[in-house]
């Protein structure tokens, strides 16, 4: 029994869609009006809101709704690919070198 297996491109453009629809729907719709941010939970509001994959598709992420975020354009341009605890990692680094330089 030959099993159909789907290109990462062929995948990831799946997903992508299943996000697309996502965004029309009201679960989204909520999550974008409290305009917090996921990542750094600044108050940037709805309209500077982007749709962030926390394990990003990439890396094997799908379109669910545990897997997607409301985060800021900083913050979504920073973490691009990063797994989750990479991201914390990278936020430690940040704080650590903040302290340092106080």
């Amino acid at each position: 029994m030959k099993k159909n297996f789907l290109s990462i491109e062929e995948f990831i453009k799946k997903e992508k869609e299943k996000a697309r629809k996502l965004r029309q729907t009201r679960w989204w719709r909520r999550q974008l009006e409290r305009g917090i941010c996921y990542y750094c939970g600044r108050r940037v509001g709805a309209k500077n809101l982007t749709m962030d994959h926390k394990i990003p598709l990439s890396r094997g992420g799908t379109s669910d709704r545990v897997n997607i975020v409301p985060c800021c354009k900083d913050c979504n341009n920073k973490k691009k690919y990063l797994l989750p605890w990479e991201w914390d990692e990278y936020i430690k680094s940040l704080k650590s070198k903040k302290v340092d330089g106080e």
